[in-house]
């Protein structure tokens, strides 16, 4: 014996594309007037390129200095790197949410534009700081290339001017805690050594004040008959040259000491300042109106032929029966 099946009844191509077709216009029809009245976004971007003064100095010193900012920053990961988290910080974000930005804003995709006055925690409608550095995160972002090093800052809202100034500010703060808040080898030197010499200057002014004394009560001590008189003043005026000479040598180690700090500080160099952006970056409506149509007139055909379809997977599934026969002897 054998097992006959049925195959699947052909399907009126011609036919079964006529319904999904119009559904697929109506949705692509509609899903065009809906995106004309979504809101334009413009991106604006600032390219820099970190450069240690000393070949690798800054690596150790800006992560210090953003930890005490609380930046969790990796080591061996190279300054660039530091400087990425540091804008991406809390400590940078909230200097930049409490900012105040003049700018002109559509209120909708066909209105005019209008002239706002307020900071970023307006802007982005937050109830709390919270919820404003949380919300900057959709709106500003920090990367750099692996490969040439260079960081990229870029905002993206919905005033070309808005978007600009974010990214200027935050360079600016950027630039700002390199400069201020790195502690670096050669800071640490030259607040030591001018503790120091503060020190010495007061000793110093201290010895001169005995040594005038001194000389005061003892104007020709050097031809007095006195052993003990001479000596004292001997002693009194080593004293004050050794004060002299220990102020100078301090002074020039806290010169030197700021000049290193100088050099241990990594230099941003600013590739591209923070365009003003003409271009829209988004929304691509024309990419969701072709996604919408294609996903609707798909849907609608299955769901149209949906009988047809299964037919046709358990056909396919179902493996093909071999007739066996057998002699009874």
């Amino acid at each position: 014996m054998s097992d006959t099946r049925e195959a699947p009844p052909a399907l009126d191509l011609k036919a079964s594309l006529k319904r999904p077709l119009k559904v697929a216009l109506a949705v692509g029809v509609a899903t065009a007037l809906i995106t004309l009245f979504m809101p334009n976004y413009y991106r604006s971007e600032a390219r820099l390129l970190p450069v240690d003064a000393k070949g690798g100095g800054g690596l150790g010193n800006l992560a210090a200095a953003a930890a005490a900012f609380g930046v969790n920053v990796p080591s061996g990961e190279g300054s660039d790197a530091n400087f990425v988290d540091v804008v991406n910080s809390r400590w940078l974000r909230e200097q930049l949410v409490q900012m105040e930005f003049q700018y002109h804003l559509r209120t909708w995709r066909f209105g005019s534009e209008q002239a706002r006055k307020g900071t970023l925690y307006d802007y982005l409608g937050a109830t709390n700081m919270d919820r404003a550095v949380q919300a900057l995160g959709t709106v500003l972002s920090a990367s750099r290339d692996l490969k040439s090093k260079i960081i990229t800052i870029s905002a993206e809202t919905k005033s070309p001017e808005l978007s600009q100034q974010i990214v200027q500010r935050a360079q600016q703060l950027l630039d700002n805690f390199n400069l201020q808040k790195t502690h670096t080898r050669g800071g640490e030197k030259a607040a030591f050594a001018e503790a120091r010499l503060q020190e010495a200057r007061h000793r110093q002014d201290e010895a001169e004040t005995t040594l005038r004394r001194f000389l005061e009560a003892n104007r020709n001590y050097q031809t007095s008959a006195d052993p003990g008189v001479r000596l004292q003043g001997n002693r009194l005026e080593n004293e004050f040259r050794l004060r002299q000479q220990l102020v100078t040598t301090l002074a020039l180690n806290r010169e030197q000491a700021l000049l290193e700090e100088k050099n241990d500080i990594p230099i941003l160099n600013v590739l591209d300042p923070g365009n003003l952006p003409i271009d829209k970056s988004k929304p691509a409506r024309s990419v969701i109106v072709v996604l919408a149509t294609l996903l609707a007139g798909m849907g609608m055909w299955g769901w149209e032929n949906r009988d047809w379809i299964r037919e046709r997977l358990l056909a396919d599934d179902e493996e093909p029966s071999t007739p066996h026969e057998g002699v009874n002897q």
